[in-house]
């Protein structure tokens, strides 16, 4: 996308705008709500692998874990968390994300007990102990390929994929679990808390007018020696195609 957006319109749209874009439209695309994104953002001229991996939730994180990851951010952890998880309403997840809730959850010998009993057979059979922890399977059970509110649903019914989608619903007298509840129920609240979250999650510090740089490759910042210029034939007509 980059490529495309380069060869149309030099050094004028960031990788963080088309990230953000590209996020809208993958939503809508696939049934969930379109919204209008403020634009002008610009790119970082560092990046720390570390830091991020930090700030960012974990798929094995509790829900106090979570709640202050998101607090840490500048995001609210009730109705952000929950709205921002719904996104696992599509998309895969490999086996070693959450396969120590099948065998050995918290060093316990035994599975994690919020699982569905039939769930877990079915995740032991795709993700064996000891086996490819690469092995990709859905987020979402119901309706995977489709943005929807069927996730929530999945909660309540103990087949949230990940620790950390499971947490929001089965962690004893949390607040999360009414909010679950009422998207399961609604699905235009869930669509319209979603598309708030994903606005403010946005416009979080954002770069803007001089700060940063407008990257040629959204893998490198500009002046990287290991940036990899291609002007093919079949490059082009591959960008034309997109």
């Amino acid at each position: 996308m980059k490529a495309a957006v380069e060869k149309a319109c030099p050094r004028v749209v960031s990788c963080a705008d088309i990230l953000t874009i590209a996020a809208e439209q993958s939503v809508a695309l696939s049934g969930g709500p379109s919204w209008t994104n403020l634009l002008g953002r610009r790119d970082s001229r560092t990046a720390n692998r570390t830091l991020a991996n930090q700030n960012l939730p974990s798929p094995f994180d509790t829900l106090d874990r979570l709640k202050a990851s998101f607090r840490n951010v500048g995001l609210n952890d009730n109705f952000d968390l929950v709205a921002l998880s719904g996104a696992h309403t599509f998309g895969r997840a490999q086996c070693r994300f959450f396969s120590v809730r099948l065998f050995n959850f918290n060093n316990t010998g035994n599975p994690d007990p919020t699982l569905d009993a039939t769930f877990l057979q079915q995740l032991r059979q795709l993700c064996p102990q000891g086996g490819n922890g690469s092995v990709l399977t859905n987020l979402d059970v119901t309706t995977p390929n489709v943005f929807d509110n069927k996730y929530f649903s999945n909660l309540r019914n103990r087949k949230g994929l990940l620790q950390s989608d499971q947490e929001l619903f089965s962690t004893p007298g949390a607040d999360t679990i009414d909010i679950v509840n009422v998207f399961r129920k609604n699905q235009a609240a869930f669509f319209k808390s979603f598309v708030t979250s994903m606005i403010r999650m946005g416009n979080l510090k954002p770069l803007t007018g001089n700060e940063g740089e407008i990257r040629l490759n959204c893998r490198r910042v500009n002046g990287n020696s290991n940036i990899v210029t291609r002007s093919s034939s079949s490059e082009g007509d591959t960008i034309s195609s997109f």
